[in-house]
């Protein structure tokens, strides 16, 4: 893992600890916000791990600024890499 993701993950950790989360459980909510989800799939090998993740559901709401800075994170060469590309139409 090059530094840059490493400084990445630990700026994502303290916004989940901000959110009162681990790191796991903002990533589930952050996926769980889009109404076009309907499940996520964890992968947890040991009960506690389905415990913890099943906390994420007490913390769906993101702020704009949340949002705004976890977003910061998907800039790669200037272009954000979670972006819908365009269609032909």
């Amino acid at each position: 893992m090059s530094e840059q993701n490493i400084a990445h993950v630990r700026a994502l950790n303290e916004i989940a600890q901000r959110r009162g989360q681990s790191l796991a459980q903002m990533a589930l909510a952050w996926t769980l916000r889009d109404p076009r989800v309907t499940s996520a799939l964890i992968g947890a090998s040991r009960p506690e791990q389905i415990i913890e993740n099943v906390g994420a559901l007490q913390n769906l709401a993101f702020s704009s600024e949340e949002l705004a800075e976890i977003d910061s994170f998907a800039v790669e060469g200037g272009i954000n890499l979670w972006e819908k590309p365009s269609l032909a139409e």
